[in-house]
């Protein structure tokens, strides 16, 4: 383990650096002239997790990019962290990745260039668990640590999943617990014991494979990871690219140890990125008490994939993922819109 705590030289922590939603609006405003490319079948427009390229033999090229500052200490858990959650925008698409390239922005008066190898290290790991290659890479000398991938992937053309096309009736999945980001914020602030580091590092190297598995189920109608915008904002774009609403069950919301997150709030653990998005999409969500607003904003780094899945295909959607080791039952269920986004049963 390296003698520099990584997470003390850069002012955010992992996907807690996002932009807010509301300031992105503004970033990704089109201009009056839009070129239309016919094989680009995803794009930006509805803020999936990743583009897709259609290259006309009945699958699609899958592109994305994703990188942060340190949310962990250590140089080799950061390139993991990191690189897991680069890669798991392929996984929600319903895809398989094929390569990744490697984004180094490092301050190099400051941190030692062996503590970069072994942010690298750690991306490697990451990458042969995946079944894939880190082939190369780009670097500049920076003011704080920043370390991503850009992860190339492939799906059938009938596999894809996207953010948007679930209908009212589907239950809601998440396969990873939440509350990463205050759990970070507590490390940060030299408050949180090792027991529960440890517990949010081995949440967020978990790679979200089974995703390949989900995009060939007919029944999974909507897909996406779980980052920077909490639940509460990535099940609002679920919703909003999909013209409808979601109830929530809290009772039935997995997190990472309930008491303990709730402890970190009340020493005032709430991360940066929390505020942003509550300031950014509170307004569309049901009046609920302040606890459960922190722990559904909380941004996640390298979070579980939240699925909508039609009612006809829950049995074979919890046997496959039982089959994968998980246990999950719905959260919640997609309903017809409403006034609101999300509504919250206590």
């Amino acid at each position: 383990m390296s003698d520099y705590k990584l997470t003390q030289y850069s002012h955010g922590a992992g996907c807690g650096c996002k932009i807010s939603p509301k300031v992105l609006d503004t970033i990704l405003q089109q201009g009056s002239e839009t070129i239309h490319f016919p094989n680009l079948i995803v794009g930006n427009e509805s803020r999936d997790d990743a583009a897709a390229f259609d290259l006309n033999d009945g699958t699609l090229l899958l592109s994305t990019t994703d990188f942060f500052m340190p949310i962990v200490d250590d140089p080799v858990d950061f390139g993991r962290i990191a690189s897991v959650n680069a890669i798991s925008d392929i996984y929600a698409m319903g895809g398989q990745p094929l390569l990744a390239i490697a984004i180094l922005g490092w301050p190099v008066n400051t941190l030692p260039a062996e503590v970069a190898n072994q942010v690298i290290e750690g991306s490697r790991q990451a990458c042969r668990e995946a079944g894939i290659p880190l082939a190369g890479g780009h670097s500049i000398d920076s003011p704080e640590p920043i370390f991503g991938l850009a992860v190339s992937g492939r799906v059938k053309k009938a596999h894809l999943k996207q953010n948007g096309g679930a209908t009212a009736g589907c239950l809601l999945y998440l396969t990873k617990p939440l509350g990463v980001g205050i759990l970070s914020t507590a490390q940060k602030k030299g408050l949180v014991q090792a027991g529960h580091a440890a517990m949010a590092r081995d949440n967020m190297v978990q790679l979200n494979s089974i995703g390949a598995d989900l995009g060939a189920l007919e029944g999974v109608k909507a897909m996406t990871d779980v980052t920077g915008f909490g639940l509460a904002g990535h099940l609002i774009e679920m919703c909003e690219a999909s013209d409808l609403s979601a109830e929530l069950n809290f009772d039935q919301i997995p997190f990472l140890d309930l008491p303990v997150l709730e402890d970190y709030l009340a020493q005032k653990c709430v991360p940066g990125g929390t505020h942003r998005n509550l300031d950014s999409y509170g307004h569309k969500l049901f009046d609920m008490n302040e606890r459960e607003r922190l722990l559904l904003a909380d941004p996640q780094t390298s979070g579980g994939l939240l699925v909508a899945v039609h009612p006809d295909a829950q049995t074979q959607f919890e046997a496959i993922t039982l089959e994968r080791g998980l246990t999950l039952k719905p959260i919640g269920k997609l309903i017809a819109e409403k006034n609101l986004r999300i509504y919250v049963n206590s």
